[in-house]
């Protein structure tokens, strides 16, 4: 019988620093897709609340901190990540197990807006996009998930399968960053 190692969607790619700008694995416990039932999304936000001392996220927002973050995913759902999802949010929510579905990494550092720049269509300045703004959008030709979790920070998440691409992509445009404050 074979044996089997689990591995992160980033192992052996991250870390990379190209300046001042680091990518770096953010690997939480668990990612859950939380939807509220039907009519119960004030029981499902006092659930959360109850459960892991987050708030709903709304359209575009995220809440919490590293370790233990909701995120605003679409219409009418957020991603839990970092703890397993209490089970009393069953009751109120369809839960999902994303797990293995993202990779989830953060970029930080002065220039990673500019780096950011490179690969995506929103406009991500900190005067605009500010610290727990979200979007779900492009970053190069790969669909995924952008929160600004600090002045000079942000979460990116990605499908797993497409991590090796993120990464090159993202280092690609972390040297194009550095080279220009060369």
């Amino acid at each position: 019988m074979a044996s089997l190692i689990a591995k992160t969607p980033c192992d052996g790619l991250l870390p990379l620093t190209a300046g001042s700008v680091s990518l770096t694995e953010a690997a939480p416990e668990a990612i859950t897709s939380i939807a509220p039932l039907k009519g119960r999304e004030k029981d499902a936000a006092a659930a959360l609340k109850k459960a892991h001392a987050l708030a709903f996220p709304g359209p575009g927002r995220a809440t919490g901190k590293a370790g233990c973050r909701a995120v605003w995913s679409g219409q009418g759902q957020a991603f839990l990540l970092g703890p397993v999802a209490d089970e009393a949010l069953g009751e109120t929510c369809a839960l999902t197990d994303q797990s293995d579905g993202w990779a989830v990494m953060r970029l930080e550092g002065a220039g990673a807006e500019a780096v950011l720049a490179r690969l995506c269509p929103l406009d991500l300045r900190a005067g605009v996009f500010r610290r727990g703004h979200t979007a779900r959008s492009l970053i190069g030709h790969m669909n995924g998930v952008i929160t600004r979790v600090g002045p000079l920070a942000f979460e990116l998440m990605i499908f797993r399968s497409m991590a090796h691409t993120g990464v090159h992509e993202l280092g690609i445009a972390m040297k194009s960053v550095a080279a220009r404050k060369a």
